[in-house]
């Protein structure tokens, strides 16, 4: 059967079984666009390509599938490009669809010509442009194999306009087929003998390939042999946080006492995270050139071991299958238990707010929905000051709640949000996002209206760059330049595009919003008013600034 090759492309991301894309659309692709019409794929029509690159790696996260995205030539890739890097940094699996000029105009700068490889080369696993209509299937076979396997990561395909309104008869390739699995138990006894020679082991999680099992699995394993567990960076939901043996995450503003206990561990077995600048304080707690600390790293990707941090112990492996395998053994027993339940106490005393100035305190309005929210709901965030409070406040309870880019992206927050709320209806979905964070990518409340995404957006606005702000007061205290922001009324922001939105000034009043914001069948932002003195959770900018001083 003769198809052009927006239709062939749609076709085979039915065949991949894609349910949703999102577009910004443009005439470089719109041969595809005509292929999504009736194909049954929703296409959710964002505002700017960099939200709807974000809202595909949230997907990614949500479903361990490749999130897809279309997006056109020029400028929209380069908009694009966050979400990419995005992708790529939390380990994502996506792929980018990007038009292109025509095949025989290249070379000549012709209008919004940009070459995709050398743009996208050192930020996707794969970048590559397909030129010839027969082989759309191969190429797209070979981006979901990519973006999947060992490290997932983000794929671009850059599609000339009149490839894909070409004609050409070609069968379709079926989808990814099931990988066979195991883990040797060679390497299993291997772990569990460096795990017994410990006096002080600890455990991180991270990386990507997580589930509901794998969170299981990780809790049965801890419990059993009395196992201190710690997370990094923004990977919190990989085990509930009430657990007796979860003890913090390696966060910007880690916990002095989980630092400490991360220094003095004398092993230290990594499940697929990369153990990378944030998780160790810029490289300080652990000096990658004068490691003292037994290190067993699993990771699905071989290039990942050794990359920063010699291990005495490598097994390249999907993660979930060997914690499967760890919760299958009998218990391992050590000396570790009163170093872990010590560890445990610090954590819970991390917990406990530390009062800020104003009357809206922000690690009141985290602890109130971290009470009030269902266990299953699902909570996003940027970068900023703001994500500090949730970060260490919030108690999370099940896999696959968090989408956090640890990436450090600005904007994120929304546009995952409205994924999230997109794909898990059913669900509550809120975004905690900073004044300058959210005005990132606040153009998508359009999206989240027209998809019917009904997201709860909480505003921090304390009228600044914050995370900036603090940096700058810390090495150049009161010199104050290029951090001040005029922001506007967020709640009339809101009900400008059909939304509810309120002013929150007091934090006693915050429990009652946020139940109207629940209950109003829209998507809805909180603006909370924050003192300009409550800088960060540990620190008022008075008190950081003396201390730059001092």
């Amino acid at each position: 059967m003769k198809r052009h090759g927006g239709k062939i492309l749609v076709d085979q991301l039915v065949a991949q079984g894609v349910e949703r894309v999102f577009s910004v659309p443009g005439e470089s692709f719109l041969a595809a666009l005509d292929g999504l019409y009736e194909s049954g794929i929703e296409n959710h029509v964002c505002r700017q390509e960099g939200g709807a690159a974000m809202m595909a790696e949230a997907q990614g996260k949500l479903t361990g599938k490749p999130g897809i995205a279309f997006v056109t030539r020029g400028p929209g890739a380069t908009n694009a490009a966050a979400g990419v890097h995005i992708a790529r940094q939390d380990s994502t699996p996506m792929i980018l669809f990007v038009g292109q000029i025509a095949r025989g105009h290249r070379d000549r700068e012709a209008f919004q010509e940009v070459d995709y490889r050398a743009v996208f080369g050192t930020l996707a696993k794969w970048v590559t442009e397909v030129d010839q209509i027969e082989r759309l299937p191969e190429y797209i076979s070979r981006a979901f194999h990519v973006a999947t396997s060992g490290r997932p990561g983000p794929v671009v395909l850059a599609l000339p306009e009149d490839m894909l309104s070409s004609i050409a008869d070609v069968p379709d390739i079926a989808p990814i087929a099931p990988r066979l699995v195991g883990v040797a138990d060679a390497s299993i006894s291997a772990i569990r003998t460096e795990i017994a020679r410990a006096k002080r082991p600890l455990i991180i999680l991270g990386g990507s390939k997580w589930s509901k099992q794998a969170a299981a699995d990780i809790a049965q394993f801890a419990t059993a042999s009395d196992l201190p567990i710690a997370v990094d960076f923004r990977r919190q939901d990989y085990i509930d946080n009430r657990h007796p043996n979860y003890i913090g995450d390696l966060n910007v503003g880690i916990n002095p006492a989980l630092k400490t206990r991360l220094a003095e561990a004398d092993l230290l077995v990594i499940l697929g995270a990369r153990l990378g600048d944030i998780a160790t304080s810029g490289y300080t707690t652990i000096d990658p050139t004068n490691i003292t600390t037994r290190i067993v790293h699993v990771h699905a990707d071989p290039d990942s071991l050794g990359q920063v941090y010699r291990p005495d112990l490598a097994l390249v492996a999907d993660t979930s299958e060997v914690v499967a395998a760890l919760a299958a053994c009998p218990p391992i027993t050590g000396p570790w238990s009163e170093w872990g339940a010590a560890a445990r106490a610090d954590y819970e005393a991390w917990l406990k707010p530390r009062t800020t100035p104003g009357d809206v305190k922000m690690e009141e309005v985290i602890a109130h929905l971290s009470e009030v929210l269902p266990e299953d709901a699902i909570l996003t965030n940027g970068a900023g000051n703001y994500a500090a409070f949730l970060h260490r406040y919030f108690v999370y309870k099940q896999h696959g709640t968090q989408l956090a880019p640890t990436s450090g992206s600005m904007g994120y927050g929304f546009p995952a949000a409205i994924s999230a709320a997109i794909s898990f209806p059913e669900k509550t979905v809120v975004c905690l996002a900073g004044d300058g964070c959210f005005q990132m990518t606040c153009n998508e409340f359009s999206t989240a209206m027209q998809s019917g995404a009904n997201v709860i957006t909480i505003v921090a606005n304390n009228g600044r760059y914050g995370t900036i702000r603090m940096h700058q007061e810390m090495h150049y205290p009161a010199r104050v330049s290029g951090t001040n922001l005029i922001n506007p009324d967020f709640a009339a922001f809101a009900r400008a595009y059909g939304g509810h939105g309120e002013v929150v000034t007091k934090t006693e009043d915050f429990p009652a919003a946020f139940e109207r914001a629940r209950n109003c069948g829209t998507p809805a932002i909180i603006e909370l008013k924050l003192d300009s003195e409550a800088l960060a959770p540990g620190a008022t900018l008075s008190e950081v600034r003396a201390r730059a001083k001092a």
